[in-house]
């Protein structure tokens, strides 16, 4: 990758990109800063640089807040339960969670959370309220607000299926995740932080953020999660570029990899087939020229986002800290030239042919 440009606005301060075909690393590349600023400047409209000497240098190794990536670990761990029987697809929330009486009136069922078709509003403030039983119940009783079967992309249905697996199992997210899919797989730099030596997201501060935290590095950039204890549904994880693509590899494989199963094919095939189950399919905005033959992935807020192809049995990682000093309007841009070139890239034939 080329070195990103020194002016006060770069689409991000560094970034890494790993792409594969079937078991081959064709790129894995590091770019930037995983720390290049101390602050944001309001009147400057700008980062506050810090000295070169104080920068952090991005590696391939480094660790990102995946923001809204969490959700895929949590669609996998639902879809666990569902290969095991303890949930079923078209079950009503109410009956895992009876306090969910918000959806209970509505029949809000399991693949109305994982398809984002329960018609709930995209968040709630949370991180308002003043502790964790009211964040609670303000989710318990939250109403659909949209019409129930349209696609309306909601944090709060995947806070709904923490709360499901959470009480189907008796077991939190955070190890549901670890003991089902991080372990086994052997992706021993994923988990939930803190993690000190992650990438720099934002000096997050009123009015532009939700919250006033300061800098935040290595610490959920996402103000619900951070309000509900840096575990969450929605957001909360950190990973390494290596790591995912061995989860990317996973489910190429049809949920193997080496010897650790964790899905078995007909599920992963539920989960990946469009509309897809809290994977996106499909999508054009971030998925360039990969979109239009199954091709499945997600983006994270903080500037995370995977594609995996199954046509060519491709995958794509691409985690950049956008954030870094301020969150923007995002720029797909990037996203979009990143899985095309792939796309262009798995057509063509080998040298020779």
């Amino acid at each position: 990758m080329r070195s990103l440009p020194e002016g006060p606005r770069p689409w991000c301060a560094g970034a890494v990109v790993l792409a594969g075909r079937g078991p081959v690393i064709a790129a894995a590349e590091a770019t930037g800063w995983a720390v290049r600023y101390s602050a944001y400047g309001e009147e400057t409209d700008a980062g506050v640089e810090l000295p070169p000497e104080l920068r952090v240098p991005m590696t391939v190794d480094t660790p990102f807040d995946l923001a809204s990536l969490t959700k895929l670990c949590t669609t996998v761990a639902v879809v666990q339960q569902l290969e095991r029987g303890t949930l079923a697809l078209d079950a009503p929330v109410a009956r895992y969670v009876p306090e969910c009486t918000g959806v209970a009136a509505h029949g809000i069922t399991v693949r109305h959370l994982l398809t984002h078709t329960s018609g709930l509003r995209p968040e709630l403030p949370l991180y308002d309220l003043p502790d964790r039983a009211a964040r609670l119940r303000a989710l318990h009783t939250e109403e659909p607000s949209a019409g129930i079967g349209t696609h309306r992309y909601s944090d709060l249905n995947m806070l709904l299926l923490q709360q499901i697996l959470e009480r189907v199992t008796r077991r939190g997210l955070d190890l549901l995740i670890r003991d089902g899919i991080t372990r086994p797989l052997g992706m021993t730099a994923t988990a939930f932080g803190p993690r000190p030596g992650a990438a720099a997201t934002e000096d997050q501060r009123l009015p532009w953020a939700k919250a006033d935290r300061g800098m935040l590095r290595g610490e959920v950039h996402d103000e619900n999660a951070w309000a509900l204890g840096g575990v969450a549904g929605h957001a909360g994880l950190f990973a390494t570029a290596h790591d995912l693509a061995i989860l990317c590899r996973a489910l190429l494989l049809g949920g193997s990899y080496g010897t650790a199963r964790i899905l078995g094919p007909d599920h992963v095939e539920l989960m990946l087939t469009a509309p897809g189950l809290g994977f996106a399919v499909d999508q054009a905005w971030f998925m360039g020229e990969l979109a239009g033959r199954g091709a499945a992935g997600h983006t994270g807020f903080t500037g995370t986002s995977l594609v995996l192809d199954r046509a060519t049995d491709t995958f794509l990682v691409l985690l950049a800290n956008t954030v870094h000093p301020r969150r923007r309007p995002p720029d797909n841009g990037p996203r979009v030239r990143a899985a095309t070139a792939l796309a262009r890239a798995a057509a063509t034939p080998p040298r020779g042919h």
